[in-house]
């Protein structure tokens, strides 16, 4: 990996850390070629700290570490982007992130869409909601649904016609997160399930 530490007088690029996880930003921190090589061979991130004037390894006095995953450097060679799983929260304030956020995984529009359902969960008055009316009939009707659901996408997993499969497999997701929350969960429920099997 070739990384330009001479295009700034000081000798540092910038290092963005990303959870390997989640892909959320955790912080930025600046590297020389000293703090990039203990990096690599500790494989906990160490920066070049300009306030205190030396090598930090992150977590050396918290514990909250950041073991490497990997590392790659931008087009123009002077910027890192480095994976981590973090042992702990990041910021020294006791966040998850430098930018007070949760570190929590996001599934794009799905987590707004669970979102959503969470919300009408917990507003079941909503009269106008077919989530809402789902939630009031209880969890055997919910349940009902994903099963009848399940049987159209099979139906049309047998069929050659694609948007009717689309249709019916996002209707069997939409009726599974709706199934989710009506137990409790969400999707990074699942999610852990799936990364202890793997």
């Amino acid at each position: 990996m070739k990384i330009d530490f001479t295009k700034n007088s000081d000798g540092l690029v910038p290092a963005i850390i990303q959870d390997a996880q989640t892909k959320n930003v955790l912080m930025l921190g600046y590297m020389n070629q000293e703090a990039f090589d203990k990096t690599i061979e500790t494989n906990k991130v160490t920066f070049y700290s300009r306030t205190k004037n030396r090598l930090w390894t992150k977590g050396e006095e918290s514990g909250n570490f950041l073991n490497l995953v990997g590392i790659k450097n931008d087009c123009d060679n002077d910027t890192l982007l480095v994976t981590v799983n973090p042992m702990g929260p990041t910021c020294h304030t006791g966040s998850a992130t430098c930018w007070q956020e949760e570190n929590l995984s996001s599934f794009g529009f799905l987590t707004k869409l669970e979102s959503i359902i969470k919300d009408r969960k917990n507003n079941p008055e909503n009269k106008d909601s077919y989530v809402a009316s789902l939630f009031r009939k209880g969890i055997n009707k919910v349940a009902q649904k994903v099963g009848e659901e399940a049987v159209e996408v099979v139906i049309e997993a047998k069929d050659d016609n694609d948007d009717l499969f689309l249709d019916e497999s996002a209707d069997l997701l939409f009726h599974y997160l709706i199934l989710l929350q009506a137990k409790g969960f969400t999707l990074a429920d699942i999610e852990e399930v799936l990364k202890k099997r793997h």
